[in-house]
């Protein structure tokens, strides 16, 4: 990368990133990168870094990483303000989008408006169940007499908790009010549980009717998040597999709503949100 990179601050109700369009620039070492302008004093600041990429296999590709520099696998806010990018920036006139994604080619339909992305529905897949496949080590974790519902201990509190994939792994806790949650303090004993080998996306959930849900986040690598795409997913997912809601959902997150329907007809989730572009810029490291 020579000289300054230019990039473009975006975000899905909260979750922010620096975008970086990899059909114009080459960023040599992400995960560097991804740590320093994630930093909201001393960088551009933002849950991370997520790069717009050619692809072979798709409209576009994307890769994302974490404010730590971890690489994860998938970003459920960021692919749709991906799709956004692409669309208004004309990298991609393609409704539905095709997105290569750590998890796959997702299918992205947009809603636009005087040629500008507005909303997007993202076809997310069938969640993940397997324990093997999560991942989650069965042997840390004691079974309850839910078949999708595991019992932990984070510092000698108990806790039941809902193992869910959705290309990354997630954990979901139901509790009687997320606003009450110390989340500083158990967000990363969570996140570094010994049940789960490659870390995970934590999620306290609280199920205000049989249509609604409200959550808070601890995001593997960035921490306390304003939003969560694939958790707000594994949150529907959960709460349905447990008897708690429907499986279509108005889900509330600290930056906005979102739409999540776990459709019968094909066990995919799809997410219904908006993507904003906020600032374009040059970052010239030093």
């Amino acid at each position: 990368m020579m000289g300054g990179m230019h990039f473009t601050k975006m975000h899905g109700i909260g979750n922010d990133y620096v975008y970086v369009d990899g059909f114009r620039e080459k960023v040599a070492d992400p995960e560097e990168v991804a740590r320093k302008i994630s930093d909201r004093h001393f960088g551009i600041g933002g849950d991370g870094l997520i790069l717009i990429l050619p692809s072979d296999r798709a409209d576009v590709g994307m890769r994302m990483f974490n404010a730590d520099g971890s690489e994860g696998e998938m970003c459920g806010n960021g692919v749709r303000c991906v799709a956004k990018y692409a669309y208004d920036h004309g990298l991609s006139r393609a409704n539905p989008m095709r997105v290569e994604t750590g998890r796959g080619v997702l299918t992205l339909q947009l809603v636009v408006r005087d040629e500008k992305v507005e909303r997007v529905t993202v076809n997310m897949g069938e969640p993940i169940l397997d324990p093997a496949k999560v991942p989650f080590d069965l042997t840390k974790l004691k079974p309850t007499r839910c078949a999708h519902v595991f019992s932990y201990s984070l510092e000698g509190e108990q806790m039941d908790v809902v193992p869910v994939s959705m290309g990354n792994p997630h954990s979901v806790t139901f509790v009687d009010d997320v606003e009450r949650l110390d989340l500083r303090r158990i967000g990363p004993l969570a996140e570094h549980h010994p049940a789960f080998p490659r870390r995970v996306n934590a999620h306290w959930a609280q199920v205000l009717s049989r249509d609604e849900v409200k959550m808070r986040t601890w995001e593997r690598g960035s921490g306390i998040t304003w939003a969560c795409g694939t958790g707000a997913c594994a949150v529907t997912v959960a709460a349905a597999l447990t008897g708690r809601t429907h499986r279509k959902l108005l889900v509330h997150l600290p930056g906005g709503d979102l739409d999540i329907d776990w459709r019968e007809s094909d066990n995919n989730v799809y997410m219904t949100g908006p993507a904003t572009e906020v600032f374009s810029g040059e970052w010239n490291p030093t």
